[in-house]
């Protein structure tokens, strides 16, 4: 029998890059000159790439993004992104222990996330978590992404896992729809970027803290 797998999205629910993404987006529309975006506005943001978090904060500011423009703005805000990292951002509390104790117990861990999968990775690396994960798939690794159900089944794939024993975990619509298209068990934390309160969106379970992600817990939700 396949090792069982946990699936985690990556911000704001593995790491707090809200003070990094806010960064990293400030400096990007500073070159259109448009104001500011604040902590408050990220969770309208982000979710679905790097392009829709140009492309949204354009919006919000009344100014619609040209095709023209956003190869440079995708770039500036690559550029600038990946030179701060680690940056300011950290694992939430708890996460680490969390990891570990699933990992004693035998399962695997792997990361789904709508982010470019080379920035995923280069975040996951600098903060000194590559190890930890079977796999590590973005919004670019296959021709979809969250909450299309193919992203997270070929996550699983790579991981060496079966969707049957895999639970996923995450902070935002994308990641409970995306366990549900899939026909997987979700539990969702609510200090995350979602825009909409997490009960909400009916995940499987909630936990408040990494404190909670317990081995038992996850073997409930799969038996």
């Amino acid at each position: 029998m396949a090792a069982p797998l946990a699936v985690f999205d990556l911000d704001g629910t593995l790491i707090d890059t809200a003070p990094d993404l806010v960064d990293s987006l400030n400096h990007t529309i500073d070159a259109a000159g448009l104001a500011p975006v604040t902590y408050d506005d990220l969770t309208h943001l982000v979710g679905h790439g790097a392009r829709a978090m140009i492309e949204r904060s354009f919006a919000l500011r009344g100014r619609p993004l040209s095709d023209g423009e956003y190869p440079a703005m995708l770039e500036r805000f690559i550029t600038h992104y990946q030179a701060g990292m680690p940056g300011k951002g950290a694992p939430y509390p708890g996460l680490l222990d969390a990891l570990d104790r699933l990992s004693a117990a035998g399962w695997k861990i792997a990361v789904c996330t709508n982010k470019m999968e080379g920035l995923a990775r280069r975040l996951i690396e600098t903060n000194g978590l590559t190890e930890r994960f079977a796999a590590i798939t973005g919004g670019d690794t296959f021709t979809v992404r969250k909450p299309d159900a193919a992203h997270l089944f070929g996550t699983v794939e790579r991981a060496g896992a079966d969707p049957r024993r895999t639970v996923m975990i995450g902070d935002s619509l994308n990641d409970i729809l995306v366990a549900r298209n899939a026909g997987v068990p979700s539990i969702a934390v609510p200090f995350g970027y979602s825009d909409r309160p997490i009960a909400e969106l009916q995940p499987s379970h909630i936990i408040g803290h990494y404190d909670e992600l317990t081995v038992d817990l996850l073997d409930r939700l799969l038996g």
